[in-house]
């Protein structure tokens, strides 16, 4: 399987949603998110729909399924709210997190005490059979994978923050050896690899030479801050390209038909 860059629209929607013209149109850089060669997008609607509203992720999901091979990634904390969501839309991939719902972002990876175990276990119970597969939010601490394994997840992500913090910093390597760890403890259980947070051009080469195995890339706001520089295209294309061509990862050519 490929590795694809899974384009974060959130910031796109918080923009469009500080005029009340509908510019920029979502729907339209999913689209081009889709022609420039991501492999995917990713929302995290929240309640109070400070970005990405209902609306937005019922029209992604039908545009997704008229796209074969484009993936949907709804991002979410594990409540009633998202599991009327999924219901509805059936996304290909749902990634928990544990922030709670008017949290500023997420910040961590779930510590799987008593009340996050269940929360977990319950949601993927519940929801199986509306999702393709389930992603859970994690920190690089590889005693988290068995438990993730026992809930039913299909992929973890790393949480990536702490990485791009220490890389700013210059002092990345022991982060960097604690993401490789993590992701080798996952695949051992037969779990797939995503990660995300603060992830750009700058550092995913270092990343992606230390964790060859990650299948999927969430990329939103350092994506989004650099298509102010370079246009949404060009950066969304030089991300795929990076995200592909590390650690001998072939280019993946994807079509550029045009239309939503």
């Amino acid at each position: 399987m490929a590795r694809i860059l899974s384009v974060n629209l959130n910031k796109i929607a918080l923009l469009r949603n500080s005029r009340t013209t509908g510019i920029p149109d979502v729907l339209a850089f999913c689209d081009l998110a889709r022609r420039s060669g991501a492999g995917g997008v990713t929302v995290h609607p929240r309640p109070d729909q400070r970005h990405i509203r209902d609306d937005d992720v019922e029209a992604i999901g039908r545009y997704v399924n008229n796209h074969a091979g484009f993936e949907f990634n709804i991002e979410g904390f594990p409540d009633a709210r998202l599991f009327h969501i999924i219901s509805r839309v059936r996304p290909d991939q749902v990634t928990l997190v544990p922030d709670p719902p008017h949290a500023l972002t997420s910040d961590r990876g779930w510590v799987f005490d008593d009340t996050e175990r269940e929360l977990v276990r319950s949601f993927i119970e519940d929801a199986t059979g509306y999702v393709e597969r389930f992603s859970v939010f994690l920190d690089p601490q590889e005693d988290h994978v068995a438990e993730a394994d026992e809930l039913g997840a299909d992929r973890i992500e790393i949480y990536t923050g702490k990485f791009a913090e220490h890389f700013r910093a210059g002092s990345h390597e022991a982060a960097l050896d604690a993401c490789s760890r993590l992701a080798a403890r996952a695949k051992s259980f037969g779990l797939g690899v995503n990660a995300g947070h603060d992830l750009n051009c700058r550092n995913l080469t270092a990343l992606l030479d230390a964790v060859p195995a990650i299948d999927e890339l969430s990329i939103g706001h350092e994506l989004i801050a650099d298509a102010l520089l370079s246009g949404f295209s060009a950066t969304v294309a030089r991300y795929v390209e990076v995200i592909n061509s590390t650690a001998g990862v072939p280019l993946v050519s994807r079509s550029h038909d045009v239309g939503i």
